[in-house]
């Protein structure tokens, strides 16, 4: 890569992100008064005894939705009578130094304003030993410390780290979902679902390939591909053009992987 290339690259990254960041401060306006309840899409705790694991995003706040969604779990333990919703948060970063929340947050609220949607629901027990997993992944997420809205590591980045770690629930992360496939210093990864394998420089450019995300290209930290098994389209800002498929409840029986 020459030198030309190279400083070309970071000026267009560097641009990108204040872009970003500028967008998000200007629409920050309205998060006080913007819709947090639940959109029906959780199930009531004090009537669903089992396990339930539901990952969920939802278009980000400010003009930073135009381009980006922000993404997170929600588990729910056989018997526990409420959801604890695992994200990360950049102003909570900035203050603290961990951008790492875990609260009892209404699983499916709209994130300020935004209609979340569902991209895994997976309950039953074999859900049970998930969440003991996702638990200690949310532990071990290496980029605490750290937020960046581009290329990342950010909310996604966090989201993708918890979803390698339970690749039962299959989730495609959308491919608007920016930061999702930053690695870090490693160059290879299987996907977030699991069930393939991508390689990405720092978050900005890389490829990858699975059965549930398909195929996709990373270019300067935005996503393009085609994903046979939903018939659609990735495209950046955009996610997935075609099918909208909403994931349905699975139920998960208890797997001799899951088995302590």
């Amino acid at each position: 890569m020459s030198r030309l290339f190279r400083v070309q690259f970071l000026r267009l990254g560097a641009a990108l992100a204040l872009a970003i960041g500028v967008a998000g401060e200007a629409g920050a306006a309205d998060w006080r008064t913007a819709s947090r309840a639940p959109a029906g899409l959780a199930p009531n705790p004090a009537t669903t005894p089992e396990a339930v694991v539901q990952v969920y995003a939802a278009r980000t706040i400010g003009w930073r939705g135009y381009l980006s969604v922000h993404t997170w779990v929600a588990v729910k333990p056989a018997g526990a009578g409420a959801f604890t919703v695992y994200e990360l948060m950049g102003y909570q970063t900035r203050r603290t130094g961990n951008g790492v929340r875990a609260s009892q947050r209404h699983a499916d609220g709209y994130w300020y304003g935004n209609r979340p949607h569902v991209l895994a629901d997976v309950r039953g027990p074999g859900a049970e030993p998930l969440v003991e997993r996702i638990e200690a992944a949310v532990a071990d997420y290496p980029y605490a410390a750290a937020y960046y809205a581009w290329p990342g590591p950010n909310s996604n980045t966090f989201i993708a780290h918890l979803l390698r770690a339970v690749p039962e629930l299959r989730a495609d992360l959308p491919a608007h979902a920016i930061g999702k496939d930053y690695l870090g210093a490693n160059l290879v990864a299987p996907t977030p679902s699991g069930t393939g394998v991508q390689l990405n420089l720092f978050g900005a450019l890389g490829v990858a390939v699975g059965w549930e995300e398909g195929v996709e290209f990373n270019v300067l930290g935005f996503n393009f591909g085609v994903n046979p098994k939903r018939v659609a389209l990735k495209l950046p800002a955009l996610g997935n053009v075609g099918l909208v498929e909403i994931a349905r409840p699975r139920p998960l029986p208890l797997s001799s992987r899951s088995k302590p």
